[in-house]
């Protein structure tokens, strides 16, 4: 049976490769995206298959609104994607609060905005599946992405939580936790804070370093995505990108090398 998705943030990148992987095999989609003008292509060619849906995900109104318009005229529910996001560059000193508070209200406020919209429909159900795409900078932090690493590491733990409470209602959940591939996250999706001096020197090797990265396309994301939402038990947490695979467990080793290092200090503070 075909299953109906509801997708945000689908007018370029991870986002519309979800769309067209669904819409080629025969699903139903409903695609959110500030200008839905990006989605005018699939709507020509597959017509009532799809649903486009003018959306920001800050608008909490709007994103049930829109969830409710999708479940009327498809009848169910079966995936949410949450792609919707963006990030904010800056060091620590930099960002602002009206920054910070923006970069949270989209990646992590707007996730519980659609997330809570659907959640209704998916207990009533007793099933559906929500996929967040999140970061392998989620679980890792950079300089100079501090904001938005914590959206991600946000968005982590928030996730978590909802995978066991929603379990009893054989809901699926599952983080997606790509690497960087060759996108726009650094230039049309991005937002940078106000650069002080003091730290140019070291953000001029930092974007030396990130301009020397081959970065690979994001060809197999469809195809990924699919695998994931047709799993009988799909994982939690999923890397996409073979750098992350390779990256964030070297650094969970020396998260454990350290705890262990410490591990007499741990009791000290038992009184041991």
């Amino acid at each position: 049976m075909s299953k109906v998705w509801f997708i945000t943030g689908t007018s370029k990148g991870f986002g519309r490769a979800f769309v067209r992987s669904a819409l080629e095999r025969g699903d139903r989609v409903a695609a959110t995206a500030r200008n839905t003008d990006s989605l005018s292509d699939f709507v020509d060619r597959y017509g009532e298959q799809i649903l486009a849906l003018p959306l920001d995900v800050t608008d909490r109104d709007a994103a049930f609104a829109a969830v409710r318009a999708a479940h009327d005229k498809f009848g169910r529910l079966d995936v949410v994607v949450n792609n919707a996001g963006y990030a904010l560059n800056g060091m620590f000193e930099e960002l602002t609060p009206d920054q910070l508070r923006a970069q949270y209200e989209t990646n992590v406020l707007g996730v519980l905005n659609v997330t809570q919209a659907a959640l209704p429909i998916m207990r009533e159900q007793r099933s559906g599946h929500i996929l967040q795409t999140s970061s392998y900078g989620g679980l890792v932090a950079y300089p100079a992405l501090g904001a938005y690493n914590s959206s991600k590491w946000a968005l982590e733990a928030l996730t978590d939580s909802l995978s066991q409470e929603v379990a009893q209602f054989d809901i699926k959940v599952t983080l997606i936790e790509p690497a960087a591939f060759a996108t726009d996250f650094y230039s049309g999706s991005a937002s940078y804070a106000e650069p002080i001096p003091a730290y140019d020197e070291f953000r001029s090797v930092l974007a030396e370093g990130y301009a020397a990265m081959a970065l690979p396309e994001a060809v197999g994301f469809g195809s990924a995505i699919l695998k994931l939402v047709d799993a009988e038990n799909p994982p939690l947490r999923v890397f996409f990108g073979e750098f992350a695979t390779q990256y964030v467990p070297a650094v969970y080793k020396e998260r454990l090398d350290t705890w262990r290092d410490w591990h007499a200090l741990a009791l000290e503070a038992e009184g041991k």
